[in-house]
């Protein structure tokens, strides 16, 4: 098992922010059945201010790229991710095209 973090931002906009939330207690089934689908077993996502964490556990053989061929051929996923755009912004850093951030180990006990 692998365990990839990521990090991404919201929108600083408290009512956006909320709305959000409101979407991820009601993740439509397909977005489950895709992220569980591309060997994703385990997915949380934290919030600080507007500052999102998401820890993935995966099986050994998951790809990010085998994901995004995934997720760009699938129309609900699609429909998911413009829809979550309203909500989110991309990190200051991040590279052309790139939402998730995968963040860098620096420390583990």
């Amino acid at each position: 098992m692998k365990k990839y973090c990521l990090a991404l931002d919201l929108k600083n906009d408290e009512q956006l922010i909320a709305e959000y939330e409101i979407w991820h207690h009601q993740v439509w089934p397909e977005i489950i059945e895709s992220i569980k689908s591309s060997g994703i077993s385990g997915m949380e996502i934290y919030r600080a201010g507007n500052r999102l964490f998401m820890i993935m556990h995966t099986s050994n053989d998951f790809s990010f790229e085998q994901k995004s061929l995934m997720d760009a051929n699938n129309a609900k996923v699609q429909e998911w991710e413009l829809l979550m755009w309203n909500y989110q912004q991309k990190l200051p850093f991040a590279k052309p095209g790139e939402k998730w951030v995968l963040m860098e180990n620096i420390f583990s006990m």
